[in-house]
């Protein structure tokens, strides 16, 4: 309000000063005109106009004065067109001193303004200035607890700067850490299929430019799943990093192992001269290999079957050096394991037909192409048959009768061992009670079980809706199972062995000798048999070694109360030195080979001793 006032004020004294500058402009104006109006100068013109006697005279003034009159006329127009002029020239000025004092209005509001604003900017100003002497304060108050304050959040900076550098370290170690494990084992530590690829592609590059060959070795342990079944994994993998030690060891540095995964290794020799270098690494393998593994308090004695592959006669690429390695090591294993073979072309023929072996193995139980064979069991001293072992066949209708090693390794890696297997339980049941029923004598019949069948979980409740299906006598039946079944978790063993035996089933342990088992196990194992593994068997005659192996197991069972049986026996010398050591029971060509249902039961039927004659 008293800012409105004063500018109501300062409005009317402008209005004064205008009226008084317009005034005194009109006076200015008016004497610049004569100072007199023009009424009064045509009186005095008409005064000084002489009265004149006649009319000559009087028309001549009267003309002069007529001439005068307008020339005053004339001049009063002029005068009336300068004061309209004077007039505009005026109104002009005053419409100028409006505009004029319109800006200076303007101006002083903004004046104003700027005054208020630097009044508001000084009031803030003051109130930061209060605000900063009020904090200075209250810092200087607090001096002591804001520099500790200071001190803390600085060494928290630091820490956490040292904190961010090991982490970084951290960081940066865990990837190539990450690196390393993406093309290395895990286990043993040596580069893995990736980084195998990654270096036999290059080493095949150099090879191709300096015209040079390659070697590739496929190496596989021989047995690796007993060692597995009858020791643990534990043992077996502290065997894997034993071999891999002894593996680097026995090539050049320049050679690189590599672990596939399993039992399975890769050795790449690059830069070769001839293939008579790779030759002497596989003997040199195999040497290396033959001394055994101490692990766990076990002496394992392990072998290695090894394929071999040459660039560029057997492949131009990593992934066909690889698979005809792969195939050459399969006929190592073939031909009797811990020995190596070359790549050769036949090969790809035999890995073809063991396809077309695994494609026919899944049709075979739906057409009844298998059939057992049984091979009789005599006692040693009487030669009469006291059981047989049931020996799978399989019919095939293209390649005949095949023997088990021909398709029972493939059913195994396939998966169809375990609804074979069973096929092979209810059949031998279901002819030995036909064979009772017919009036034939009682004897037992053994069937192999798999490691795979006998860790089923059902296991025990396939065997009793068997023997409840087929009503035959479970005291006539006698599984056999190998060490390596037996060994792997005991605890679990020892349960079904002891539900089998319940059961009246007779237990075997097949193949005895050539796994790992112990001999408080047996012990506590329900075991009813022992059979000397035909290996043994053979060589007894000619190895001193394997002779006092038998005659051990033999004690050994007698001690356990145990029966002992000699499988593979096939001479009149052997069956002598095994009924001198007074072994029970023999299985073998000697006595009879495997046949028929038929025939074996004809010669339950005609009695009598099986042992041949002596010359």
């Amino acid at each position: 309000m008293q800012q409105r006032k004063k500018q109501c004020e300062r409005s009317n004294v402008k209005e004064k000063m205008r009226r008084k500058y317009m005034a005194r402009n009109k006076s200015r104006d008016a004497a610049k005109l004569g100072g007199k109006p023009s009424s009064d100068l045509t009186q005095q013109q008409k005064k000084n106009i002489p009265a004149s006697r006649d009319s000559g005279p009087r028309d001549s003034e009267s003309a002069d004065r007529k001439h005068s009159v307008g020339d005053d006329e004339a001049a009063m127009l002029s005068r009336k067109k300068l004061v309209t002029a004077r007039e505009k020239t005026v109104d002009a000025r005053e419409s100028a001193s409006k505009a004029r004092e319109n800006t200076v209005l303007v101006r002083e509001d903004a004046a104003q303004t700027r005054e208020e604003e630097t009044n508001s900017r000084e009031d803030i100003a003051a109130k930061r200035e209060d605000a900063m002497q009020s904090t200075q304060t209250e810092l200087q108050l607090k001096s002591p607890e804001h520099t500790a304050m200071l001190q803390e959040a600085n060494t928290r900076l630091v820490v956490a700067t040292l904190a961010a550098q090991r982490q970084t370290e951290q960081i940066e170690k865990v990837r190539v850490e990450l690196q390393h494990l993406a093309h290395h084992d895990a286990l043993t530590n040596l580069p893995n299929r990736v980084l195998l690829r990654d270096r036999l592609s290059q080493a095949i590059e150099a090879a191709h430019r300096q015209g040079q060959q390659l070697g590739v070795m496929f190496m596989d342990i021989d047995r690796f799943k007993k060692i597995n079944d009858s020791l643990g994994h534990a043992v077996g993998d502290q065997l894997l990093q034993s071999l891999a030690k002894r593996l680097l060891t026995s090539v050049r540095g320049s050679d690189t192992v590599s672990r596939q995964g399993g039992d399975e290794f890769v050795l790449l020799l690059p830069l070769i001269e001839s293939p008579d270098g790779v030759e002497l690494s596989a003997k040199k393998i195999l040497t290396a290999l033959a001394h055994p593994h101490n692990i766990a308090g076990h002496a394992l004695h392990i072998t290695f079957s090894i394929g071999i592959a040459i660039y560029p006669d057997d492949g131009e690429d990593a992934e066909t050096l690889l698979k005809h390695a792969d195939m050459a090591m399969f006929y190592a294993k073939e031909s009797g394991r811990n020995n190596y073979k070359f790549f050769e072309q036949e090969m790809i023929g035999r890995a073809v037909e063991l396809q077309s072996i695994e494609a026919s193995l899944h049709l075979a139980l739906e057409r009844n192409e298998f059939l057992l064979h049984y091979q009789p069991k005599i006692d040693l001293h009487s030669g009469a048959i006291v059981g047989v072992e049931a020996l799978i066949r399989w019919q095939h209708p293209q390649r005949g009768l095949l023997l088990p090693g021909h398709f029972m390794s493939i059913a195994e890696d396939c998966g169809l061992i375990l609804p074979i297997g069973r096929w092979v339980l209810r059949e031998a049941c279901l002819q030995a009670a036909a064979w009772m029923n017919s009036g034939l004598p009682a004897i037992i019949v053994a069937v192999n079980t798999s490691a795979l069948e006998f860790r089923s979980e059902e296991f025990l409740e396939h065997i009793r809706a068997t023997l409840k299906t087929t009503g035959f006598d479970p005291h006539l039946l006698e599984i056999e199972l190998t060490e390596s079944v037996l060994m792997r978790d005991v605890e679990s063993t020892n349960s079904v062995l002891h539900s089998l035996s319940d059961m009246g089933i007779r237990l075997a342990i097949d193949d005895f000798g050539t796994g790992y088992s112990s001999l408080s196990y047996l012990r506590r194992f329900p075991i009813n048999t022992l059979k000397i593994d035909q290996c043994f068997v053979n060589q007894l005659n000619a190895n001193p070694d394997d002779a006092t192996i038998v005659q051990a197991v033999i004690s050994l069972g007698k001690s356990l109360h145990q029966r002992v049986i000699a499988e593979g026996v096939e001479t009149q010398e052997q069956y002598e030195f095994l009924l001198a050591k007074n072994c029970d029971e023999g299985q073998g060509y000697y006595f009879g080979f495997p046949m028929a249902p038929q025939s074996l039961a004809a010669l339950l039927k005609a009695g009598g001793s099986l042992i041949p004659a002596s010359d």
